[in-house]
């Protein structure tokens, strides 16, 4: 069973968007709630980000959860086959072809074990002294329901068209998820999560204005996600800017 905490104190604050040339750090995480060695990481990852917001810096945490731990008998609820399919991805580009978890992947090009908290540190230490060369600005246009019962999340982006083959992910993260983890190697544990994925998508970046529409599941608490953008090359996957706004504002 999940549910969620909902108080104002797990909201996102509205990030403003890094300057262009200012350094900034894409952080995802691979992770299931099917594997021992993970809830360690997810810890690391919501220092990150609570870091961040305390010091203002133009961090990005995302924790994308694998479905390839569903087999021991507890499917993650938060587990996409899109997300293992974007870790192979990656696992390609390093060389390695190999997959495992909690792995973290820094502005697309480095990556190590989820739960080293020195190394994630450096590693994002140094994206920040490195300038982004895609700036990114994002607004939402609407987040409601629409026909059919469907759930969905309405993104406005601009930038400037990049040189190289670049894509635009967007995704929805929510923090403050709660669940009760029945089997597996996590049976009988209380795991609370922030950043998760919900909802993403990738377009083609070649044009400086546009729109993306996500689905959202109906469970999503608007009143503690955010929309990431960041722009990919696709070649080497390099992430060249990145920025943040959350999807509502605190209730009155």
């Amino acid at each position: 069973m999940t549910d969620r905490s909902r108080t104002g104190s797990n909201r996102f604050p509205p990030p403003d968007p890094p300057p262009a040339g200012a350094g900034f750090a894409v952080v995802e995480m691979f992770t299931s709630q099917g594997c021992e060695s993970c809830p360690p990481a997810e810890e690391v990852l919501s220092e990150i980000e609570r870091d961040a917001r305390r010091q203002g810096q133009p961090v990005f945490a995302l924790g994308f959860h694998v479905d390839y731990w569903d087999y021991l008998g507890w499917p993650d609820p938060f587990g996409d086959a899109a997300y293992s399919a974007r870790q192979q991805a990656y696992a390609r580009a390093f060389g390695s072809g190999q997959l495992y978890t909690p792995q973290m992947v820094v502005n697309g090009t480095v990556e190590f074990v989820g739960s080293d908290r020195r190394r994630a540190a450096t590693t994002i230490a140094a994206a920040l002294t490195t300038a982004a060369t895609t700036p990114l600005a994002l607004s939402v246009a609407d987040a409601a329901d629409g026909a059919g019962g469907r759930h969905r999340v309405v993104v406005d982006y601009e930038t400037e068209r990049p040189l190289a083959p670049t894509v635009l992910n967007v995704a929805v993260v929510e923090r403050g998820l709660v669940s009760e983890v029945a089997r597996g190697e996590n049976a009988g544990r209380t795991l609370r999560q922030d950043n998760v994925v919900r909802a993403f998508t990738s377009v083609g970046l070649d044009t400086e204005r546009g729109r993306v529409e996500l689905e959202t599941p109906p469970d999503l608490d608007p009143r503690q996600a955010a929309v990431v953008g960041y722009a990919q090359r696709d070649g080497n996957r390099a992430i060249t800017g990145a920025t943040a706004v959350e999807v509502a504002a605190e209730p009155r």
